[in-house]
Parts: C-alpha cells; structure tokens; sequence
C-alpha cells in the first residue's frame, strides 16, 4: 500500500496567529509533525500543503516535501479540508505520482509518534477499511456526565445520563473522543466518497499522555509544560 502523508498548515489562524509555526519549547510546531512523519517506515512520502511562502520555507528546512504552493482560496477559514486534500492529490497525480491512502498529519497535534502513523496504516491494510481515525478514551469527560442548562440555569439530565448522579466511570459503557492526530483514508474514499471516514471505519487508540491538540494559548502553555516536565 502506497501512503502519502500530507501535512496542511495554512497561514493563518483565529486562536493563535501563525499557529503552524509558533515555537513550541523552541521548535516550530510544525516542526514535531514533521519528525514523527519522517520517522514512520509506512509513509512513501511526506508532503506539506501551504499557501504560505514562509511556511513552506521552515517546512523544508523540516525536511518536508513541498512540491507546490496551495491555492489562496484553499486556505479560508471555511476551506473544508477534504478540498485540501483532493487538491494535493492531484497536484501530485499530475506530476506523476499517485497513492492508495492518504494520511492526514495535521500540525496541531505535537505528540504524535511514529509507532501511531504506522500502526494506523497497518491497521487500515489488514482489515481492509476505508479509514482508520485516531481516538482518546473519553475518561472523566464520557457524556454520560454532561448536563443541558437552561437559560434560567436549571440543570436537566440528557437521555443519555448516568443511571444515578455519581455513577462510577468504570460502570460507564467505554466511549471515545477523536484525537485529531491521525486519519488514514483509502484514495477512492476522499475522491469518490468526499469523506473521511467512510462506511468502514477503524479506531486506532492514543493513550491520554499523547492527547494533545493545539487551538488555543493555553493548549500552547500546556503542551510547553508536558515537554519541559513541569507539573507532570
């Protein structure tokens, strides 16, 4: 199976200016993606989708491919990111190249390993899926606990709640959140189906220590700590 990783880190951003490329304990951020990919032994090559020159300079100096600049009217806050990604394809089907999968690797999620890209790819192969999504346990998060609130502030139970307030999480059926830092989807499937995940889709597990995806300042100040070891 022949996998592209595709990394998209456009210019611009709500959260934090320049996400992609904010320094992360004096690294890039997207600088840990760019790691891990090169790392992995399934990936045939790793590409970076930008439509920003000075992204694509430091993406390069990453060690990451970057074969041609994006469209500007790819990189919108509205841009959906299946449109991203049928846009590289064929980009690179036009030089020549095609792939039988495309990995997702976005920049926002720093503590993803080799071990991960490559366990989803096998994954994905061996049990002939359209897709395999990587996942967290939900924890103390699970649904079951969340609550509506009215606009009076009165607290109403959702019908998915806990049998009784309190129910210990062990006795909570397991759920899990998206993680964000894997997606692994058949060519035909993003082409044909316009769709991540497909009909078949597979989880591949994180454990909660590599469960970081960066939005926000504090999720910057958090995975800062998590490196440096502060508070751990």
């Amino acid at each position: 199976m022949r996998v592209l990783g595709l990394v998209p880190a456009r210019g611009g951003s709500k959260g934090i200016a320049r996400k992609n490329i904010r320094l992360l304990a004096g690294k890039p951020l997207v600088a840990y993606t760019a790691k891990s990919a090169l790392a992995s032994l399934r990936l045939a090559r790793v590409v970076l989708t930008t439509e920003d020159r000075e992204i694509a300079e430091i993406g390069q100096c990453c060690g990451l491919e970057v074969p041609f600049l994006r469209p500007s009217d790819l990189a919108s806050d509205e841009t959906p990111m299946i449109a991203v990604v049928r846009h590289a394809l064929g980009a690179l089907r036009d030089s020549g190249d095609e792939f039988d999968a495309v990995c997702l690797l976005q920049p926002t999620n720093p503590f993803r390993r080799p071990e991960d890209i490559d366990g989803a790819i096998e994954l994905l192969e061996t049990t002939g899926a359209d897709s395999v999504i990587s996942f967290v346990d939900a924890g103390e998060k699970h649904p079951a606990r969340m609550k509506f609130i009215t606009a009076e502030g009165r607290v109403i139970d959702p019908p998915f709640a806990e049998a009784f307030e309190g129910q210990r999480r062990q006795e909570l059926p397991k759920i899990y959140l998206r993680e964000g830092s894997i997606y692994v989807t058949r060519t035909a499937v993003l082409l044909e189906g316009g769709s991540f995940k497909g009909r078949d889709c597979r989880g591949w597990i994180v454990p909660e220590e590599r469960d970081c995806n960066i939005d926000t300042p504090f999720d910057l100040f958090i995975a800062e700590q998590i490196i440096s070891g502060v508070g751990v």
